[in-house]
């Protein structure tokens, strides 16, 4: 990937509705050119999507927690994410290595909803969970770093 593919990309993870003309100017590069690029890289799946960052309190949903889970029985069908797809509780579901075979991003608006959550993993899943609470979120969703041998 070219270092202007990864310019725009930086750019774009900063500010998604940046205008063309801003981003044109940003990476040194005319607006058509950009507006060619940014298609490519939609094309190509390396841009997946545009999306809003949210304020989770704003949302009523102060608490987050991670959420790992591993199954009672180890043998049987590793379908936890298609059980587990229906709770809009979990923001994320990530296949993890280690002893834990998924950790869940999870946001609920109290421990009471954390703790009525848990149970709800646990019975449809059929999985035993281990539960850390966020206390804050110095950062995340940091743009990639832009540069030679960084894979965007």
């Amino acid at each position: 990937m070219e270092d202007i593919d990864r310019a725009i990309i930086a750019a774009l993870t900063v500010d998604g509705r940046i205008s063309y003309t801003d981003l044109a100017e940003k990476v040194g590069l005319s607006v058509s050119a950009v507006h060619q690029r940014v298609r490519r890289l939609e094309q190509r799946g390396v841009i997946r999507g545009y999306a809003a960052k949210v304020s989770y309190e704003a949302l009523d949903l102060p608490l987050t927690a991670f959420v790992a889970i591993r199954p009672f029985d180890p043998s049987q069908p590793d379908d936890a994410p298609e059980r587990l797809a229906h709770l809009p509780e979990i923001d994320s579901c990530y296949s993890v290595a280690g002893e834990d075979f998924y950790m869940l991003l999870v946001r609920v608006a109290s421990p009471a909803d954390l703790e009525r959550l848990l149970q709800e993993i646990r019975t449809a899943a059929n999985v035993t969970t281990r539960t850390t609470v966020v206390l804050s979120t110095p950062y995340e969703g940091r743009p990639p770093r832009v540069g030679e041998g960084h894979p965007a």
